[in-house]
């Protein structure tokens, strides 16, 4: 049984072209980070989108290092690497440039108001009444009639303001005269 390797350079040294590698993945991460965004917005609630493509993603390319398939420990750190940039980048320039901002993280999307399923958004958004019922009981709302509003937010979760909740916010506002 042999403890170590004969060639320390097939397990550290990257054996792919380090530019092929960071394009691929760049490629691979940008196109599923968009495609995510704009198409699955609503399953990818809880999660931000970037948050699980990193994770997926960077499973993916450990696992293949680990398992000594034909990568190095070097190309699994450039994998690596470049998908924690991409993450950390997106997340920068959202934060820098408002514009970008909105194209990464869309403004959220009426799906009720005044007890009311906006049908146009919901059906953008492929969601049933059966759906936003179900996450309406999730959040202890029984009826529609007791929503003021609702929104598919940028990270696919559903947000609901309460028909009291908002009478409550403007009581609440108002300084008493004295």
């Amino acid at each position: 049984m042999q403890f170590f390797p004969e060639d320390w350079g097939k397990v550290l040294v990257p054996q792919a072209p380090i530019i092929e590698s960071v394009v691929r993945i760049s490629l691979v991460y940008l196109a599923l980070f968009f495609m995510l965004r704009v198409i699955l917005k609503r399953e990818s609630g809880g999660l931000g989108i970037s948050d699980l493509l990193v994770l997926v993603l960077l499973a993916d390319a450990v696992q293949n290092g680990m398992a000594g398939q034909t990568t190095s420990v070097g190309d699994v750190l450039i994998l690596a690497f470049t998908l924690i940039f991409w993450d950390w980048a997106l997340s920068f320039l959202g934060y820098q440039f408002p514009w970008f901002y909105r194209l990464i993280r869309p403004k959220a999307l009426q799906i009720i108001e005044n007890g009311e399923i906006n049908t146009a958004n919901a059906r953008k958004e492929l969601l049933t009444r059966q759906d936003i019922m179900e996450e309406l009981r999730l959040q202890g709302i029984q009826q529609l009639s007791a929503v003021k509003k609702a929104f598919i937010e940028s990270n696919g979760e559903i947000s609901i303001i309460k028909q009291d909740e908002e009478a409550d916010e403007q009581r609440k506002s108002q300084k008493p005269k004295v």
